[in-house]
């Protein structure tokens, strides 16, 4: 019987170290479980997402999120040369839940890029309980990704530009979903929120968002928090300093903090995913077909960028959808 024992406890004990391996290239932190191809990769990748959580978030926000009930997956690949991600997550009620995130690309890009950009979008969704529209979405996020990555948006909003693929802000703003060609969204997105943000700061970015969204009344939180009186006077704006060569500007150091835990800004009837897949559809305003004209002028007006080359920008963001 004794010798039976031993054999039975050697089976389990050896049952567990075949499973084993399973688990190797996992990690987990308090926020997050990591599934990547290395151990070293897991832990590196779960550790810096914690770090981008804190520091985002107080950047951002002015103090950390809360500790999530539930953790967020995350599942990293890699290939080199091609750095993506996609995020979800359900808006129900004023909760925020179901978190999943994929990133891939090297190694160095996923920390630094990848990773930041995609913490980002937990880090908004956490503070407004709602969908933001996806230029401000899509553009804030990318602001914080490694300045090689933003040096290709910034040189695809010129090729967009001169090609009369730009989208009149009146059509970006109100974008629900991503439209048929999504490059230009993300280009134009990201370059906005940075000339915003270099207006006044991240902390009246923030307050914007949240008066927009509070009544989607987006011209009149532009008047309040930006000055412009209509959307057309701030594409003109903003038009002006892409030309100038996108100069830094200096915001005022007296922004009011506003506080991270917000309540839901409103009633979500149903709940809604919020994930990522551009492919699935587009605005019913065919927004791709939307153009912004360059202003008079010739292509010596444009700032010069260089050729961009070598690595592919992987754009596969989401598309909300209504559950049923």
């Amino acid at each position: 019987m004794e010798a039976r024992l031993r054999t039975a406890g050697a089976a389990l004990v050896l049952s567990a170290l075949i499973c084993t391996p399973l688990l190797a290239a996992g990690y987990r932190t308090a926020n997050f479980t990591v599934d990547a191809p290395t151990p070293k990769l897991a832990q590196s990748i779960g550790d810096m997402a914690e770090h981008w959580r804190r520091e985002l978030a107080i950047e951002w926000l002015g103090q950390e999120l809360p500790k999530w009930s539930r953790p967020c997956p995350i599942k990293a690949k890699l290939k080199p040369g091609l750095a993506g991600g996609a995020t979800s997550f359900v808006f129900d009620q004023g909760e925020v839940f179901g978190w999943r995130m994929d990133i891939q690309g090297s190694s160095e890009r996923i920390l630094d890029s990848v990773l930041p950009h995609e913490v980002m979008h937990t880090i908004f969704a956490s503070h407004f309980r709602q969908p933001l529209p996806r230029w401000a979405d899509e553009g804030a996020c990318t602001t914080v990704e490694h300045r090689s990555e933003i040096s290709k948006q910034e040189t695809m909003l010129i090729d967009f530009l001169k090609t009369r693929q730009g989208i009149p802000f009146d059509a970006m703003f109100a974008m629900r979903e991503y439209p048929q060609n999504v490059m230009p969204l993300y280009a134009q997105g990201h370059s906005l929120a940075k000339y915003l943000i270099s207006k006044y700061g991240k902390h009246e970015f923030i307050a914007f968002l949240a008066d927009g969204l509070e009544n989607d009344d987006w011209p009149q939180a532009v008047q309040k928090h930006y000055g412009h009186r209509h959307l057309l006077s701030l594409q003109n704006s903003w038009m002006d300093w892409i030309r100038q060569g996108r100069p830094e500007l200096t915001p005022p150091q007296n922004n009011v903090l506003v506080a991270s835990n917000s309540a839901p800004l409103r009633p979500i009837p149903a709940p809604i995913v919020r994930g990522q897949d551009p492919d699935a559809g587009s605005d019913s305003g065919t927004a791709s077909n939307s153009q912004i004209a360059p202003t008079p002028g010739t292509a010596h007006d444009w700032p010069s960028e260089n050729t961009r080359t070598g690595s592919v920008y992987d754009a596969s963001k989401s598309k909300g959808t209504i559950l049923r």
